[in-house]
């Protein structure tokens, strides 16, 4: 019902509080674009360029950089460029509100859409990380009880219930259509926990109450990584991180890392996530070796690798990785620890096509689409072999890939999809002359604006 009540709120507010963007007009034209070549150049519609420019929709995070390099200015300028001229439809004063010691608010307040119910939750939500960030630091109070004192009895089975609401909310995320309809829940548990801290009577249950608020700015952070809202996704990480060093937990630590990685992945600033890497490697060599994170480590390593080209690091990353399947028992979670090898193939596809080597990459995508998938994994794996066909040059292939890859992410209207989707969109350039290109890319373009 919340997912529901988010989707409609979304579409009824866009393009409300907006007003026209006269001065981002008058610097593309400055700069001798038209509106079409300047739709070409960013890899998206015509039209789109003018819903920005007439204030009806806002430029998605992920493409801002590219648009302010384009535009010859700074992100800063660029929120210029993009702020409402008619000073009655400016928006609230979010922007001007003070910032807490543990989060700063992101550029944008348009949080999953321009809904003001949207922008809401997140606003409360980023407080909550601040509070809890806090507490997590604090020190426990000096007439703390003893470690093995009777009144921990409580504690402990408060300290259970912690941990199976916080399970359930990975599985409602790994299940739920609309991933944002996780976060109210978080928020909720994220207060009982500070709650919680706020009264911890011994040093056990204050780092079995940081484990518990680790693993919930992980979990935070992938609604918010789902969503292609990297900037709040990165803060709910290094929150994850310096919880996780207060848990003493390594492999909990490690995945914050590496989700954290993620971000710089995902925006391609490879060389980035290579520190943050191999931190979380050497992290979880300090773990439970029958857990996975060592070899989850090392599966986004290879994609960093892949990024940077060089296919024998690539390579060697992504059999040290295969090495999980030679564990025994419960290897993860479910939760802030899912790995399990069985994405393999799929991640292995992904890291050959990056690295344009389509005669490798095929092999393993198709034995990956032989699976049992998830539509969110399917629609990548339908993603990444749309591209062979692009690096081919193979429309037919191109097309008939893309085409259900776009139905998927038309109804599961996942952030990720569609940020691999964009990168398809990016590769279509050349053979553009082909009508059915153009409509393929028109259709993205217009999957990318509503999303």
């Amino acid at each position: 019902m919340v997912a529901l009540t988010w989707e409609v709120v979304s579409e009824q507010s866009q393009g409300a509080g907006m007003g026209p963007r006269h001065e981002l007009k008058r610097r593309r034209k400055a700069l001798g674009y038209s509106q079409e070549e300047f739709a070409l150049t960013l890899g998206v519609a015509t039209s789109t360029i003018g819903r920005w420019e007439r204030g009806e929709i806002v430029p998605r995070d992920y493409i801002r950089p590219k648009l302010s390099a384009l535009l010859r200015v700074t992100l800063a300028e660029l929120d210029t460029l993009l702020t409402p001229e008619n000073p009655e439809c400016t928006e609230g004063p979010t922007k001007q509100d003070p910032h807490g010691t543990a989060v700063s608010y992101a550029a944008s307040d348009d949080y999953l859409g321009t809904g003001d119910l949207d922008a809401m939750i997140r606003r409360d939500f980023l407080r909550v990380l601040t509070v809890t960030g806090t507490f997590l630091t604090l020190p426990v109070e000096s007439n703390a009880v003893a470690e093995d004192h009777p009144g921990d009895v409580p504690a402990t089975e408060e300290l259970a219930a912690y941990a199976a609401i916080n399970s359930s909310l990975w599985q409602l995320f790994s299940c739920a259509t609309s991933k944002k309809a996780a976060l109210p829940l978080v928020r909720d548990q994220l207060n009982s926990v500070t709650g919680s801290l706020t009264h911890a009577r011994s040093d056990r249950e204050h780092r079995q109450l940081c484990l518990a608020a680790g693993d919930l700015f992980q979990l935070a952070g992938e609604v918010f990584f789902d969503a292609n809202k990297y900037t709040d996704a990165a803060q709910c990480y290094t929150l994850a991180g310096g919880a996780s060093r207060e848990a003493r937990s390594p492999d909990l630590w490690a995945c914050a890392l590496v989700r954290h990685a993620f971000v710089s992945i995902y925006e391609r600033r490879f060389r980035d996530a290579m520190p943050l890497l191999t931190a979380a490697a050497r992290l979880a060599q300090r773990g439970d070796s029958q857990l996975s994170t060592r070899y989850w480590v090392a599966a986004v390593q290879a994609e960093a690798y892949a990024g940077l080209g060089e296919l024998d690091a690539c390579q060697r990353a992504l059999d040290r990785a295969e090495e999980v399947h030679a564990l025994n028992g419960v290897v993860q979670n479910g939760g802030w620890l899912r790995f399990d090898g069985s994405r393999l193939a799929e991640e292995r596809g992904t890291c050959y096509v990056v690295l344009g080597r389509p005669d490798l990459a095929e092999r393993a995508l198709a034995n990956a689409l032989g699976q049992s998938l998830s539509p969110r994994r399917r629609s990548g794996v339908l993603t990444d072999l749309a591209a062979l066909g692009a690096q081919r040059r193979d429309v037919d292939q191109l097309l008939s890939y893309a085409s259900r890859a776009l139905k998927l992410a038309s109804q599961t209207q996942s952030g990720y999809m569609v940020r691999k989707l964009d990168g398809l969109q990016r590769q279509l350039s050349p053979m553009r002359s082909d009508k059915r290109v153009v409509d393929l890319s028109d259709q993205i373009s217009a999957l990318t604006t509503v999303h």
